[in-house]
């Protein structure tokens, strides 16, 4: 291990992408303890502790904290996951977009720059409901949150806000740029990585105190331990479809003739629903956390009781919303007809399948198996942890959405700093050919 470390720094280009991005998180790691100005930060830190255990803290979670401080990125990178949902569910029913899509790089690139307008748009909404939603709250002692309400506060408010998720979105995709992994991804890890350490002292100070069994921390580390087997397991997973190809002539060569396979990935998507469902369950809950009081006392009472971690209608939603993004995040990123074209370009057919048409039906209802099974054990994996949270009183930072986001983000980047090596030792291979061929 320590030697695949040192190989890693001996790589220029590869040293110098996990050093940007080492740099770049550590930035946002800065800019998640810069306040906002116009807050009473007493009356806010009371009315947050106040609060614990409720969708406040999945909400803060993604936001790497910043929420609960109200600091310059306390909208995190959500906007621009939830606008780049929106886009691609446009995609899908609109012709326009559709078209784009199709176009390569550059419809690549317009459905980026809507996606980006889109995330200014839903910052500068959130950030203008929340700033009206901090005017009417006050923390329990009843002091007010907002020192100087009015347009003047909510003005700043938004402007900051939706400037701190601009440059956040710019943040990420320079990361994914000129760094390692998917940088979007990789600021939702940080947020919940940095909030671990937090979340042992407080496991280690209610062991001491007694106010936690001993069992109940046992079953914590089984729930960690499980969870990360789990995700890595079905991360690996694939299911090998055999193909053969055909011998022919092409010159004076033979050529094919060779039996490969088709790995598909039982979890194609990877975490991506999870947090894609975690976005959309987060956005109304939000919304309706920060109405008056008085007026919406009915709305906020159903909302706390039935969207909560561990009630049945938020697990019943947050269920369907994986399942749904699993298949629909899939069907983006593979296609069965392309890849049946391909293959019977090239020769290549599945034994006992007919080419073409035939092929793409089988890879479809193959998929579509395989990522039935992938959904269920995301769904279960992100809820069941959430229930023992609730019934069985486990730090919230141990929810199964946190372990998740950072075990499949953590084995994409490792898998991509892996990549790099192998393609370096690749080109050293070939390099070391070429001189002995000269020779």
């Amino acid at each position: 291990m320590l030697e695949s470390i040192g190989n890693i720094f001996k790589i220029p280009e590869l040293k110098k992408r996990l050093l940007f991005s080492f740099g770049a998180l550590g930035v946002y790691r800065l800019g998640v303890h810069v306040p906002t100005a116009g807050i009473n930060s007493e009356a806010l830190k009371s009315y947050f502790e106040g609060q614990q255990g409720t969708i406040f803290n999945f909400v803060d979670m993604f936001s790497g904290g910043a929420f609960s401080q109200f600091t310059v990125f306390s909208l995190g990178i959500m906007p621009y996951i939830s606008a780049s949902i929106i886009l691609q569910l446009l995609t899908v029913v609109w012709p326009t977009l559709e078209r784009l899509a199709k176009e390569g790089e550059h419809g690549r690139k317009k459905i980026t720059q809507y996606t980006r307008r889109g995330t200014i748009a839903l910052a500068a909404i959130q950030a203008l409901g929340i700033s009206l939603g901090l005017e009417a709250m006050q923390a329990p002692g009843g002091q007010a949150i907002v020192l100087s309400p009015g347009w003047g506060f909510r003005l700043m408010t938004t402007v900051t806000l939706m400037t701190g998720t601009a440059f956040l979105m710019w943040l990420g995709e320079q990361i994914s740029e000129r760094g390692i992994g998917n940088g979007i991804s990789l600021l939702i890890f940080a947020g919940i990585v940095a909030s671990l350490p937090q979340a042992l002292v407080m496991t280690y100070d209610q062991l001491s105190h007694g106010v936690m069994a001993p069992l109940t921390a046992a079953l914590i580390a089984v729930v960690a331990v499980v969870v990360t087997a789990g995700t890595v397991l079905m991360q690996q997973a694939q299911r090998r479809i055999p193909v053969q190809y055909a011998k022919r002539v092409v010159g004076r060569r033979m050529m094919g003739g060779q039996s490969t396979h088709i790995p598909l990935r039982i979890n194609t998507a990877g975490v991506i629903p999870v947090i894609f469902a975690s976005s959309i369950i987060m956005l109304p809950v939000t919304a309706v956390s920060f109405l008056s009081e008085t007026q919406f006392v009915w709305l906020q009472t159903f909302v706390n009781d039935n969207l909560r971690p561990g009630a049945l209608l938020y697990s019943s939603v947050y269920v369907a919303a994986i399942v749904f993004f699993c298949y629909f995040y899939t069907a983006i990123i593979f296609n069965p007809m392309d890849l049946a074209d391909n293959m019977k370009k090239y020769g290549g057919f599945i034994p006992g399948i007919r080419a073409g048409k035939r092929t793409a039906e089988y890879i479809d209802k193959v998929l579509t198996r395989i990522t039935l099974a992938g959904a269920i054990f995301l769904a279960a994996i992100a809820v069941l942890p959430e229930i023992l949270i609730v019934y069985v009183n486990v730090p919230f930072y141990f929810g199964g959405t946190a372990l998740l986001i950072v075990v499949g983000v953590g084995l994409d980047t490792v898998q991509q700093i892996e990549s790099h090596l192998v393609m370096r030792h690749y080109e050293t291979l070939l390099k070391r050919r070429r001189i002995g061929s000269r020779r």
